[in-house]
């Protein structure tokens, strides 16, 4: 019996050792299958001075011992070289950088560009935003007064026209055929006037307004028929950046 324990005792003091010195506290294991050759030659040494302690034979068995049992614990061992928190035998990207976030085998997580935040189209420098009698009636029959359905239109406008980076906003008016020339072009002027002034109501800056009319000289459609003179009779937001 004796001879039994004084032939373990090394084995087991030695295993001892290098147990407490392969694994830290945190899980990670420095002396691993990587480094059993240090393991055995830490487990021969210690193993060798407690033989010695009885005899020089015993000094080479717990040597022997030592060297064996010292190199199987540590390549039992599974370490974290790289420290990036995956052990040695599951990483299949052994020398990835400190500080890299990983996934479960131990390699870099893909990296994507950042997304770039949409661009906004810049708006023209300019632009003619067209009001006609096409469709919801502008001024009464020979009246300078706009109508509810051209306020509404305005009103609908006004995010648009009010923006900052609106430079000026020239209003023309335009007339159909019907009438004298010098009747329509007065006419004209005071419906754009028309313009101007609700807009000056709904907030918008005096020195960005200016009015002028065109009378029927610039028509864009027939005037032989309904639907022409409908279209020519018309007011022009020209809107400058």
């Amino acid at each position: 019996m004796n001879v039994l324990i004084k032939a373990v005792l090394p084995v087991l003091l030695a295993s001892s050792v290098l147990s407490g010195c392969a694994t830290h506290s945190d899980g990670s294991a420095p002396l691993n299958q990587r480094t059993w050759p240090i393991c055995s030659l830490i487990g021969g040494l210690v193993g060798g001075g407690l033989g010695a302690i009885e005899s020089s034979g015993w000094a080479a068995g717990g040597a022997a011992l030592g060297l064996l049992s010292g190199g199987l614990i540590c390549y039992a061992q599974d370490g974290d070289e790289d420290s990036d928190g995956v052990f040695d035998r599951r990483d299949r990207c052994p020398d990835t950088p400190a500080n890299t976030p990983v996934e479960h085998h131990g390699c870099p997580l893909p990296q994507y560009p950042a997304s770039a935040p949409p661009v906004e189209p810049e708006a023209p420098a300019s632009e003619v935003i067209t009001l006609n009698d096409a469709g919801k009636v502008l001024f009464d029959f020979d009246k300078s007064d706009l109508t509810a359905e051209a306020r509404s239109q305005l009103d609908g406008l006004m995010g648009k026209l009010s923006h900052a980076n609106v430079a000026s906003i020239r209003v023309v008016g335009h007339t159909d055929s019907v009438g004298t020339d010098a009747y329509n072009q007065g006419l004209s002027e005071r419906r754009a006037s028309s313009v101007v002034e609700y807009l000056l109501t709904q907030g918008l800056a005096p020195d960005k307004l200016t009015s002028e009319g065109k009378g029927e000289s610039e028509p864009v459609a027939d005037n032989e028929t309904d639907e022409g003179r409908a279209q020519n009779r018309r007011v022009e937001l020209h809107i400058q950046r």
